[in-house]
């Protein structure tokens, strides 16, 4: 019999935050504590608190400088020039903030308990985790730490010969990509928005055999997202087999989100997860993007449910509309909030055609996936 999902949390996000004016302003994974909670969805038993990843776990991919760095602009709360310029640390939307170092090593922490948690099989739940842009010496796209990588390094330490990295954020996972550059044992496969930041994960870009991206269209909706899955991904996965599946399970790709154009519900998300869930012998979930308090936190509470086989229900409970309703958002969206942001944690399916841009994508077919013993 299989042991249930693992929930890994942390208290450390619930006030801190990237300084009021940043897209990251936002409670996202205390709001999804709260909320799982609130709908009693979680047996004490299934929840771990993060632990902090140690220097030695972090240097396993990131550079000690790099690390040194982070250590001392939280310190210090500021950054020299020198380090600014060297590790991008307080430039490009990487500022510093409180918990600069913490925080990150704590979603690290995170992603290795984890990983550990499912050495010999199962599922764990991160929302924490999926700082996918980290590089391994400078900051980028609001990650410092790329606990993805040290994730999926750690499963690859362990032994596992086949993992698969799945992307669903609606920018592409560039510092995965090209952490397991050539390297058959990680496949990394995005399915992000075309032409937006970073600019890479172009349809021809296999990272040497090892990635596979399809870059979809702005408007992308649940139909063409179930199209994607049961046409070429789930293909995929009953083809290859492989030991393990993280899934990184942004949610700045559903209609609600500032930072895409893409069109999605809640629904493809689930129903993600749902595909994923004995796929593989192990699974991860992590968090990832995600801009709007209300969609990120009803999309990652979703995500459990259903790797706990729970039904949602269609009108939430007064204890889970109260955490809904303490949000407070200071973009447009803010001001006039849509009433299901409260009262339900289901979208709406948003359907559609299919674009001749998904169409294509299609009709290329599957990619290999060459043979990691080779």
């Amino acid at each position: 019999m299989s042991l249930p999902p693992w929930l890994i949390g942390s208290e450390i996000y619930r006030r801190s935050t990237y300084g009021p004016k940043h897209p990251l302003a936002i409670p996202r994974v205390s709001t999804t504590l709260d909320l799982v909670r609130a709908l009693g969805w979680l047996d004490p038993a299934q929840y771990r608190d993060s632990p902090m990843a140690d220097e030695a776990q972090l240097t396993r991919f990131h550079d000690p400088g790099y690390i040194a760095a982070l250590r001392r602009a939280e310190e210090a709360q500021a950054v020299s020039a020198e380090d600014r310029v060297r590790y991008r640390i307080g430039a490009d939307g990487n500022p510093v903030y409180r918990e600069v170092f913490r925080r990150p090593a704590t979603s690290a922490g995170g992603v290795l308990l984890a990983a550990e948690l499912t050495r010999a099989g199962g599922v764990a739940h991160v929302p924490g985790g999926g700082t996918h842009h980290g590089r391994a010496d400078r900051a980028s796209g609001f990650c410092y730490v790329n606990d993805a990588v040290l994730g999926l390094l750690a499963w690859r330490d362990q032994g596992l010969r086949r993992i698969l990295y799945i992307d669903v954020d609606a920018h592409h996972g560039d510092g995965v990509q090209d952490a397991f550059h050539d390297d058959p044992r990680v496949f990394t496969l995005s399915i992000h928005e075309a032409g937006r930041w970073p600019f890479t994960g172009q349809a021809d870009d296999r990272a040497g055999g090892a990635a596979w991206n399809l870059p979809v269209p702005p408007g992308f909706h649940d139909a063409e997202m179930r199209a994607l899955l049961d046409g070429l991904v789930l293909p995929f996965i009953a083809r290859h087999r492989p030991d393990a599946i993280m899934l990184q399970c942004g949610a700045d790709a559903l209609l609600e989100d500032p930072l895409s154009r893409l069109a999605l519900s809640n629904n493809a998300h689930r129903d993600l997860v749902a595909a994923l869930h004995g796929a593989a012998p192990r699974l991860i979930v992590l968090g990832g993007g995600g801009y709007n308090p209300w969609s990120v936190a009803r999309c990652w509470a979703l995500a459990w449910a259903e790797l706990n086989g729970i039904a949602p229900p269609l009108a939430l409970p007064e204890a889970a509309e109260a955490v809904l309703r303490g949000l407070t958002y200071h973009r447009a969206a803010g001001r006039n909030p849509a009433a299901h942001w409260f009262t339900t944690i289901l979208d709406a399916p948003r359907e559609g055609p299919l674009s001749e841009a998904v169409r294509a994508l299609l009709a290329r077919g599957l990619p290999d996936w060459p043979d990691p013993v080779a």
